[in-house]
């Protein structure tokens, strides 16, 4: 079989397996999100990840006050200025987590087939056969034979970071376990997980309100991760809760599903949420681990078909240790790829994690990918990056984008909408004339989001035209929310336009606005002489698709 034969039934391309991988200016299109901690606090640890592809820097507040938090974040501004790469923030709330408290931090080991005592004293120290928890109503909804998993953050079930626990007794406000494994927990933080039962607590807690009322607020979060989000109705809370806090009505809620519960109201959370995030290592703990993917096809494809960024968590967990994944992992990684747009990690052990991995297209000064890797030492993460760089390189060289196109605009179905039809139109025409590029013209945002739902394989250069407001004393401009927002979608590379600028008009005003873009994507190296491009704007009250060809 030859690669120019390609048959349209493919879901990938096999001849290309065997094609060179050849390193181009965009080595993938997926993006990345990474968690700063206390071992990727530095200005020169984050400089790396945003060099290797990070585009999303999550803070999780489940560890660290606010003041740990602040100084990362004034790191991060720093990198973004000397890299000159944009980097959105993620905050990620604590939400109904139960965690197991050692003030001491001293290493507990616990004995297999040995007894241990959880208890809501959190006065106490832990110990061997006593673990102090946050919640006081866990033997409320316990009972003989249930299962507990204690980890931290990263459930991979090892036995000797993570132990699972069998419920012997429940007596008054404790609860007696057997313990299945031998392991030794370190750390001030473990996380409790109890299988398919249901925590009575807020998705949305008081001490979540506090950070993003003070925190929040001051740093202009661009997305709010919710953690286990079980019902739309806490979607909605929170962007009720969200409205009410000024320039933060217009942060986007990335709903992560984590339990069960979720899984059951998923259909209903996703039409809330502004977009999903999967978390295998929690979703492990109540599916059997053969399920997991099966879900995660099914929330993906969903996903994808609503034009909402899906995140996925738990990936290359053995790079927190060795410089290479297991076959195993690269596979996972590969098809995670050809689904999904987005990877995320999560935190493990001494708070050494990282971002990254898979970067993406650099479009100066934007970056990408998603994915986790635990960075223990800089030039290990370097590592990782570039290697797994080039997989999802070759993944995205398989991915059959013409089948992906049929589908996604059969699935929308007719009539579509107005700028479900334009988006779809842009990225048909950038397809028939081998575009280098699609260039999109905006101002919330939307309709480059909707070219990036169809995933053509060219970068869309999402130009994000500010509007201007005035309340009589002074003006504001709308614009960098929705500049930064774009970090997070697969493909899509923004680029804040100048505000005196009109996003709807005739004539020399948007002449000069692509003028600034083609400059700008000639200076990347992304556009080049005698290149096609497609451009979508929106000229008086009508949108437009147009195909232009450079000359020298």
């Amino acid at each position: 079989m030859h690669s120019n034969h390609l048959l349209l039934e493919e879901p990938i391309r096999m001849a290309s397996i065997l094609e060179s991988s050849k390193s181009t200016f965009f080595p993938a299109m997926s993006r990345i999100v990474g968690t700063l901690g206390i071992n990727s606090q530095s200005v020169e640890t984050i400089s790396a990840c945003l060099k290797a592809g990070m585009s999303v820097a999550r803070f999780d507040f489940s560890w660290g006050d606010a003041e740990f938090h602040q100084k990362t974040l004034e790191n991060l501004k720093i990198a973004i200025k000397s890299t000159k790469k944009l980097c959105a923030v993620m905050l990620d709330t604590v939400g109904p987590e139960l965690q197991v408290v050692n003030k001491s931090e001293r290493p507990v080991s616990l004995q297999e087939e040995t007894l241990v005592v959880l208890t809501p004293d959190q006065d106490k120290e832990a110990t061997s056969n006593l673990l102090p928890i946050n919640f006081s109503g866990l033997s409320k909804v316990l009972k003989k034979g249930d299962t507990i998993f204690i980890g931290q953050y990263l459930f991979t079930g090892s036995e000797t970071t993570s132990v699972w626990l069998e419920v012997t007794e429940v007596n008054g406000e404790e609860v007696v376990c057997l313990i299945k494994n031998s392991a030794t927990l370190s750390g001030p933080l473990y996380t409790l997980h109890v299988s398919q039962i249901r925590i009575d607590l807020p998705t949305l807690t008081d001490k979540d309100k506090e950070v993003i009322s003070t925190w929040g607020i001051r740093n202009n979060i661009d997305f709010l991760s919710l953690s286990y989000t079980r019902h739309a109705e806490d979607v909605r809370h929170a962007r009720e809760f969200l409205s009410k806090l000024g320039d933060l009505n217009q942060t986007q809620i990335f709903a992560k599903i984590e339990n069960v519960e979720g899984l059951n109201h998923f259909d209903e959370i996703l039409q809330e949420a502004d977009g999903i995030i999967l978390s295998r290592g929690n979703l492990g703990i109540d599916l059997p681990p053969e399920k997991v993917f099966l879900f995660q096809k099914a929330a993906v494809y969903k996903c994808n078909m609503a034009g909402k960024p899906a995140v996925v968590t738990r990936v290359v967990d053995s790079m927190t240790d060795n410089l290479r994944p297991t076959r195993a992992e690269a596979t996972d990684v590969a098809n995670a790829i050809l689904d999904v747009e987005v990877f995320m990690d999560m935190q493990f052990q001494t708070y050494c994690w990282s971002s990254m991995i898979l970067p993406s297209y650099y479009l100066s000064p934007h970056c990408g990918l998603i994915f986790h890797v635990l960075m223990y030492t800089l030039s290990n993460s370097c590592y990782s990056f570039k290697l797994l760089s080039v997989s999802s390189f070759s993944a995205e060289k398989v991915f059959n984008q013409d089948l992906y196109f049929k589908r996604a605009v059969k699935y929308v179905g007719e009539p579509m909408t107005h700028l479900e039809s334009i988006a779809s139109s842009a990225v048909r025409a950038a397809i028939k004339v081998k575009a280098s590029v699609i260039i999109c013209f905006t101002s919330s945002g939307r309709a480059a989001r909707l070219i990036a739902k169809y995933r053509p394989t060219m970068p869309v250069l999402s130009v994000v035209i500010p509007r201007v407001k005035t309340n009589q004393l002074r003006w504001k401009f709308s614009g960098a929310f929705e500049a930064r927002q774009s970090l997070i979608v697969r493909g899509l590379f923004p680029m804040l336009a100048d505000p005196r600028h009109p996003a709807e008009s005739t004539g020399a005003t948007n002449e000069s606005i692509l003028k600034v873009a083609l400059d700008y994507g000639k200076s990347s190296g992304v556009i080049k002489s005698h290149d096609r491009l497609v451009i979508c704007q929106k000229i008086g009250d009508a949108s437009v698709v147009k195909i232009i060809e450079l000359e020298d």
